[in-house]
C-alpha cells in the first residue's frame, strides 16, 4: 500500500511543482520584483520535458528488461545447475542454523537458503550484475512457500529489507570510478563505507526482527553475528595493508575470481552427480528468460514515475529546501553537497552513479563531498527499483512493511555515513 501511495506521489507532486513553475513563468515579473525569484524558458516548457521523460524512462525500462534477458537467462541456467549438483543444497545446510533464525517461515533445508547466501555473497562482493539474477532466484523459491501468492511473506521481507539495506565489502565499482575521477586515495573511502553499510544492514535487520518478533539474542545469531564481524575485520585489516594504488586491482581480482570459482565448481559438482550439464543449464535459462519479460510492466511504473518527479523540477527545489534548511541553524552544510546521491539511490542506482561521479567531477574525488558521495552510494540501495523488480518477477502486490524497512536502513546508512565522513575526513 506504501508503495501505491509513493507511486501517486511522484505524479502529483510532480505535477503540481510543474504547474508553480509554468506559472511563475508567465508571472515572472511580479516574482522577480516582490519575491527575488527567477523564472526562465526551461520553467515555461517544463511540461514538454516531463513528457519527454516518460518517452525516455519507458525505452530505459525496456531496455533494462533485454540487458536483464541476458544475465538472467545465464545466472538461472548456471543456478539451475548448482541445484542439481547439490552446491544450493549445502550451502543451505550450513547456513540454516542461523537462516532458521531470522527466516523461520522457511522449511528446513529449503534451496531458498542457498539461493539467499548466493545473493548476499554477491552483494557484498559488489557483483552487482550476479546478485540480481542470484536475488530473483531466492524470491522464486520463497514465492513457492508462500500461502498468499500476492502478499509478501515474512521471510520475503526480511531478505528484501536485507538486500536493500546495501550489503557491501568491496565496493569494486565505486573504487573503479574514484580511481577514473583521478583519486590520488582511491580506497580511502573503503573502512568509513563498510562501517556505514554495517549500521544501514542493523537497522534492516532490527526493524524487521522487531515486526516479525525474531528473537536475535541467542546464541546461534550471536555466534554468527560475531564471526561476521571478525571476517569484516580481517578484510578491513589486510586491506589497510595493502598501498592504495593495490586495494582496487586486488578487490576486483578476488570478486570476479571467487564469481568465476562458483560457476566451475557447480559445473565440477555437477559431472560428479552424472547430470546432463547442457540440458540442466538450459532448463534454468528458460526460466530466467520468462522472469526478465514478466518485470518489463513494474520497471515502467516504477522508473516512469521516477523520471517525472526528477523532470519536473522537484527534486531539485527538494535539495534546495534541505541545504536552506541546515544553514538557518548554523550546522557545517558541507553534506548537502554529496546529499543528492543519498536522495536519488533509493529511486535509480544509475541516477545516484551519475550524481557521484558529478559531485566528484564538481568538488574534486579527494574533498569532503566527493568522498561522502562515494561513501553513500556504497552504503545504500536503490530500495524502489529493488522491491519493484524483486515482488515484480513473482506478482506480488502486496508488500506490506517492505518499503518502510528498506526506506528506514537507508536512512540509517545516510545518517551513518554523515558523521563517518565528519569523523574520517572532517
Amino acid at each position: 500500500m506504501l508503495l501505491n501511495y509513493i507511486w501517486i506521489g511522484f505524479f502529483v507532486i510532480g505535477f503540481l511543482v510543474a504547474l508553480f513553475r509554468v506559472i511563475g513563468y508567465y508571472f515572472r515579473d511580479f516574482f522577480q520584483q516582490h519575491l527575488d525569484i527567477i523564472f526562465s524558458v526551461a520553467d515555461r516548457d517544463v511540461f514538454t520535458t516531463i513528457v519527454q521523460s516518460t518517452f525516455d524512462m519507458s525505452k530505459t525500462s525496456v531496455e533494462l528488461s533485454i540487458y536483464l534477458i541476458g544475465v538472467m537467462t545465464l545466472w538461472l541456467g548456471i543456478m539451475k545447475i548448482g541445484e542439481k549438483g547439490g552446491a544450493v543444497g549445502a550451502l543451505a545446510k550450513v547456513t540454516n542454523p542461523f537462516f532458521s533464525r531470522i527466516f523461520p517461515g522457511i522449511p528446513k533445508n529449503h534451496p531458498a537458503m542457498g539461493s539467499i547466501l548466493m545473493n548476499f555473497s554477491a552483494n557484498m562482493l559488489g557483483l552487482d550484475n550476479a546478485a540480481t539474477p542470484l536475488g530473483l532466484k531466492a524470491m522464486k523459491e520463497l514465492q513457492e512457500v508462500n500461502p498468499e501468492p500476492e502478499k509478501a511473506t515474512n521471510a520475503q521481507i526480511m531478505f528484501l529489507v536485507l538486500n536493500t539495506s546495501s550489503l557491501t565489502i568491496i565496493p569494486i565499482s565505486v573504487l573503479a570510478m574514484r580511481v577514473a575521477a583521478g583519486s590520488k586515495m582511491p580506497t580511502d573511502i573503503l573502512v568509513p563505507m563498510i562501517i556505514a553499510t554495517y549500521f544501514s544492514t542493523m537497522a534492516g535487520l532490527l526493524y524487521v526482527s522487531l515486526r516479525q518478533r525474531i528473537n536475535l539474542l541467542n546464541r546461534v545469531v550471536l555466534s554468527y553475528f560475531g564471526g561476521i564481524t571478525i571476517f569484516v575485520g580481517l578484510i578491513i585489516w589486510y586491506l589497510s595493508t595493502l598501498p592504495q594504488q593495490m586495494v582496487a586491482t586486488r578487490t576486483g581480482f578476488a570478486g570476479n575470481f571467487l564469481l568465476f570459482l562458483i560457476i566451475i565448481a557447480f559445473i565440477i559438482l555437477g559431472i560428479r552427480k552424472k547430470i546432463n550439464l547442457y540440458e540442466t543449464f538450459l532448463e534454468g535459462a528458460k526460466e530466467g528468460f520468462q522472469v526478465a519479460i514478466n518485470l518489463i510492466p513494474y520497471l515502467v511504473a516504477m522508473l516512469v514515475a521516477i523520471g517525472v518527479f526528477r523532470a519536473s523540477g522537484s527534486f531539485e527545489w527538494l535539495m534546495n529546501g534541505i541545504a536552506s534548511f541546515f544553514a538557518l541553524f548554523g550546522f557545517d552544510t558541507r553534506f548537502v553537497d554529496a546529499l543528492p546521491v543519498a536522495i536519488m539511490k533509493p529511486l535509480s542506482g544509475g541516477g545516484a552513479r551519475g550524481l557521484m561521479v558529478e559531485a566528484m567531477n564538481q568538488f574534486g574525488p579527494d574533498s569532503f563531498a566527493g568522498r561522502l558521495a562515494c561513501i553513500m552510494q556504497g552504503s545504500t540501495e536503490t530500495t524502489f527499483y529493488t522491491v519493484a523488480v524483486y515482488y515484480g518477477a513473482v506478482n506480488i502486490r502486496n508488500t506490506r512493511y517492505t518499503v518502510t524497512g528498506g526506506l528506514l536502513a537507508d536512512l540509517c546508512g545516510v545518517i551513518a555515513s554523515i558523521f563517518i565522513a565528519y569523523m574520517f575526513f572532517g
